[in-house]
Parts: C-alpha cells; sequence; structure tokens
C-alpha cells in the first residue's frame, strides 16, 4: 500500500525530477504565502501568528508527501529500492540531530540542529538524485553496441512431426457464429 502512495513502485528521470522538483517548490512556496496572508490579516496588531493552525499542518503534511514521492521515484529509477533508502536517510537525519543537540560543539553553528556529516550527507545523495544515470529497467531497449539476443526457438520433437497436422481454422471463419448461412 505504501508503494502507491509514495510512488515506491513508480520511476521518474532526471530531467522530470528536476523539473518536478521545482514545480514542487513553486507550489510550496505559493501555499505558504497564501497560508501567511491569511494569518496576518487574521492575527490581532502586534501578535505573531500561530504555527500550529489546522492550515500549517495540512502543508507541512502536503510538503512531506510531496517531497518524499518524489526522491522515492527517483530513487527506483536510479535502481537502489526506495524501501531501504528512504528511511535509511530519514534516519541518518534524525540521529544527525540528536548528535547535534547532546554534543553543541560540532554543530554547524550555533542554534543550527546538524553536524557537517549530515550535510555531506544530504548534499551528496541530492547530487545523487540529480545527476545519477537511470539504472537499466528490466524490459528496455538494447543500447547502441550491445548485441540483441533473441529468444531461443523451441526445438521440435519428433512425436509433434509424425502426427497429422491438425487444422488451424478457427471455428469463427467457417461460420461457427455470428450470421448463419441460408
Amino acid at each position: 500500500m505504501l508503494g502507491f502512495l509514495f510512488g515506491f513502485n513508480a520511476r521518474l528521470g532526471r530531467l522530470h525530477f528536476f523539473l518536478a522538483s521545482i514545480g514542487a517548490a513553486v507550489l510550496m512556496t505559493a501555499i505558504s504565502a497564501a497560508i501567511a496572508a491569511v494569518a496576518f490579516q487574521n492575527a490581532p496588531k502586534g501578535m505573531t501568528p500561530s504555527l500550529t493552525s489546522w492550515q500549517v499542518i495540512a502543508a507541512v503534511i502536503l510538503f512531506g508527501w510531496m517531497s518524499v514521492t518524489l526522491q522515492s521515484m527517483r530513487v527506483r529509477d536510479i535502481g537502489w529500492d526506495p524501501v531501504c533508502v528512504i528511511p535509511g536517510w530519514i534516519a541518518a537525519t534524525i540521529i544527525d540531530g540528536v548528535v547535534a543537540s547532546k554534543i553543541p560543539a560540532i554543530a554547524l553553528a550555533h542554534g543550527q540542529h546538524g553536524t557537517i556529516v549530515g550535510a555531506l550527507v544530504n548534499v551528496a545523495l541530492f547530487l545523487a538524485l540529480l545527476f545519477w544515470p537511470s539504472g537499466g529497467h528490466d524490459n528496455s531497449a538494447p543500447a547502441y553496441g550491445d548485441r540483441f539476443r533473441t529468444p531461443d526457438v523451441p526445438s521440435r520433437s519428433p512425436v509433434a512431426e509424425s502426427t497429422p497436422a491438425a487444422p488451424r481454422i478457427s471455428p469463427a471463419a467457417n461460420g461457427g457464429f455470428g450470421r448463419r448461412g441460408l
């Protein structure tokens, strides 16, 4: 069921991933601007709007779902298993955040919740999603210079050659259905 929700079984090429990421960013920006405009318009003067409204929570869920779906489709196209890669990426991010909060001396900067190791992992995975070539598909055509292998022809057995050939005319050709002869 997760394959249908997050696109674990679909594939997305490099260019389509890049364009879909830009489209998702534009959509996220427009939705965020609309939520912020409504929140600042309805907030009392001098008060900061709350980030726990149902619109903000729904937007965060939508943005997370779109990001995980695009990334898992691209990971599948590369040839990796998104069921392993995406949770591993999430786990690495969580572990990096925990390490940075427990040992603030190795955090990127004061107030940051990540280390240089986590930042390098994120950059490496993002660059792999953008530039790694697509993996081989099961039913893809051979590339230029590859030999095309035709399927093996079934061998004829001596028993099949000794029996008389059965008529290969279908009953439909003999008037077996449809309009009856007069």
